[in-house]
């Protein structure tokens, strides 16, 4: 009997010398690659997702603190996925099935049912398309509400990227924002400080070198064109992570925590739509409304010379 791996369903889409595997448990991204090269470090058709990796983060992204909120004149409390710190941690669907609707060649598309649940009396209908074109992979979400209240939502995705043939301290790391969130001890925002002037601006692009990373940037252009990029130090190769108006945030993980094998061998970009705790600040908080759909895309892009 052939054991069913744990990421259920395995879904692989192709275009030239481009290829990835997309998942049904999650609806997550498992491999990417360019001419047989790695651009994210993702993980084996019989593992479950490490760290995350490659999940969809719906329908809230990062850490909300204790798991509570207040919305709309009622108090919520979800359970709490991060214990150690005490927080509810990257929503409900990453282990949902996800369907599959349309299979193609270079695409597919999934739909997961969150239907209500403690601490999140809603019901919603989210898909993912994933894509592969010429300029590189492309994810398409949206979430309809089904519900008759209004939701909040956010919506976030967790890619562990790199340059093929470079080691994480030797990338150069250009993010396109103007702050960066403090956090406390429980990963949570205190504040959020322009970068201009200290050892978080990567604007003009930096080596990352032994810099360990779990930070939250935001604030910077939108649309197709700005991009998280991590650069070989001659500039030969780089990947690129780009986002849509939608996404405002980004976090940035060099792993650290993880450990061998896959401490700092690559590094997570996370497109995020709101920051941590955003249910509890209200920060970029999506109100859904009844009927309603939200829309957002993001995509990697690997130029490989």
């Amino acid at each position: 009997m052939q054991q069913i791996p744990p990421t259920g369903a395995q879904y692989e889409i192709r275009s030239g010398d481009q290829a990835a595997v997309v998942v049904e448990v999650g609806g997550g991204l498992r491999t990417y690659t360019v001419a047989g090269q790695e651009i994210i470090d993702g993980y084996r058709e019989h593992e479950l997702p490490p760290a995350a990796a490659g999940q969809v983060l719906a329908p809230w992204p990062n850490r909300l603190r204790d798991g509570r909120y207040h919305w709309h004149g009622a108090d919520y409390q979800l359970a709490l996925t991060e214990p150690g710190y005490g927080n509810a941690i990257h929503g409900l669907v990453r282990w949902l099935p996800w369907q599959a609707v349309a299979v193609q060649e270079s695409s597919v598309t999934l739909a997961c049912r969150l239907d209500p649940h403690p601490g999140y009396p809603w019901r919603l209908e989210l898909t993912t398309t994933w894509s592969l074109a010429p300029e590189g992979l492309r994810a398409e979400h949206t979430a309809s509400n089904l519900a008759d209240s209004v939701a909040p939502f956010g919506l976030g995705a967790h890619p562990y990227v790199r340059p093929p043939g470079v080691g994480l301290d030797d990338v150069v790391l250009t993010i396109p924002a103007e702050r960066r969130l403090v956090v406390d001890g429980r990963k949570l925002p205190l504040a959020a400080p322009m970068v201009t002037g200290t050892e978080w601006d990567f604007r003009g692009g930096r080596r990352i070198g032994a810099a360990s990373l779990d930070t939250t940037f935001g604030e910077g252009g939108s649309g197709d064109g700005p991009a998280v990029t991590l650069s070989a130090p001659d500039g030969s190769r780089r990947v690129s992570v780009w986002a849509d108006g939608a996404f405002g945030w980004w976090q940035v993980f060099t792993g650290d925590p993880l450990g061998p094998p896959r401490g700092r061998r690559a590094l997570a970009v996370e497109p995020m739509t709101c920051p941590p705790d955003a249910w509890r600040s209200g920060h970029d908080v999506v109100a859904l409304e009844p009927g309603g759909t939200w829309r957002g895309s993001w995509g990697i892009r690997p130029e490989l010379g």
